[in-house]
């Protein structure tokens, strides 16, 4: 961190900022100049809060050199995590990972049979939505409990890994015995008060980047729970709110090679949430693949027309096999395995 204060502060001044800064373990550099005084502080500066030290009136620009999150960022981990999710590794050059299956669990009998297909289709996970965030108040909101008991029973009989949404702290316990990849979606990237709770179990984490959000901010979600003690973290980018009207999200492929470059944690794509239509979602999981994603995330329905929630941007279980099958040529080509 960089701080250029005025000239003309007192040394007492100079001296009370140098203070408060070594007292919390940090070592200050102090260049003099004509007419400013410049501090270079080593160390674990994610402790500092700039707006703070920008507050003080001697003070005259606060510069971050470093990224604010530490758990999360490269620099301090420079190796590739593995997410180990019930057996399926994720990133580190692992096998690209598959994750199909419904936008909601609808039932017994719907949610095996698609099980069936994904499985079949070459899918590492099984995902379904027990517990649903919707827009609209009237809209499908899950089968709760029933819902989590129907992606065990597939789980055992498919032997697929499950992954579920979890909306709210007071379920954790429930998903934390059952579910084996704990979503978290887009509008709750930011509900830190859950993100801490998951920061203090150790069942991994998609966390789903904001409808609006930077990545530096999904990066510090992420070191909200990485600061917890669970370091189990998957990052899930599900497209950003633009002006396009063409596509329900706007997908940021170029976010692939940004937090591989900022951080060690692997990331997936979901171009079923990201696009909104199922013709989209073959050619952007084909060029997420291209641009080194750890796996993909798409909502697959035996019945897209008949489903329950986002019908429009769900594959049918054929289209999904054929994606597949040309993921894998990809991922080849690349020098990965799908």
């Amino acid at each position: 961190m960089i701080i250029s204060m005025k000239n003309s502060a007192p040394q007492a001044e100079v001296q009370k900022l140098i203070d408060s800064i070594e007292k919390k373990g940090l070592s200050v550099t102090l260049i003099r100049g004509a007419n400013y005084n410049v501090f270079g502080v080593v160390g674990d500066t994610t402790i500092l809060d700039e707006k703070l030290i920008a507050a003080n009136p001697y003070v005259d620009d606060v510069t971050r050199i470093a990224a604010p999150y530490k758990k999360a960022n490269r620099i301090f981990h420079p190796q590739d995590s593995v997410i180990d999710v019930r057996g399926v590794k994720v990133g580190a050059g692992q096998k690209i990972c598959v994750i199909g299956g419904p936008c909601s669990v609808e039932g017994e009998e719907s949610l095996m049979t698609i099980a069936a297909a994904v499985k079949e289709a070459g899918a590492t996970m099984l995902r379904g939505g027990a517990y649903k965030p919707r827009t609209s108040p009237y809209a499908f909101q899950g089968l709760a409990t029933e819902g989590i008991k129907i992606l065990c029973e597939a789980r055992e009989k498919f032997g697929l890994p499950i992954v579920t949404e979890l909306m709210s702290v007071e379920k954790l316990d429930e998903f934390v015995e059952n579910v084996d990849l704990i979503q978290v979606g887009a509008r709750n990237m930011q509900n830190f008060d859950l993100l801490k709770a998951l920061g203090r179990v150790k069942t991994p984490v998609l966390l789903k980047r904001g409808l609006s959000n930077t990545i530096e901010e999904w990066l510090m979600a992420a070191e909200y729970i990485m600061a917890g003690g669970n370091e189990n973290v998957i990052l899930c980018e599900r497209g950003i709110r633009t002006f396009e009207k063409y596509t329900r999200n706007t997908v940021d492929l170029s976010v692939i090679p940004i937090v591989k470059s900022k951080s060690h944690l692997p990331i997936i794509i979901d171009p079923s949430h990201a696009t909104g239509d199922w013709r989209l979602v073959e050619s952007m999981s084909l060029a997420a693949i291209a641009a080194g994603a750890d796996g993909l995330i798409i909502e697959v329905h035996n019945c897209p027309e008949a489903a329950w929630s986002d019908g429009a941007q769900s594959l049918k279980p054929d289209n999904f096999a054929a994606l597949i099958q040309k993921g894998r040529k990809i991922a080849q080509v690349v020098g990965r395995e799908m």
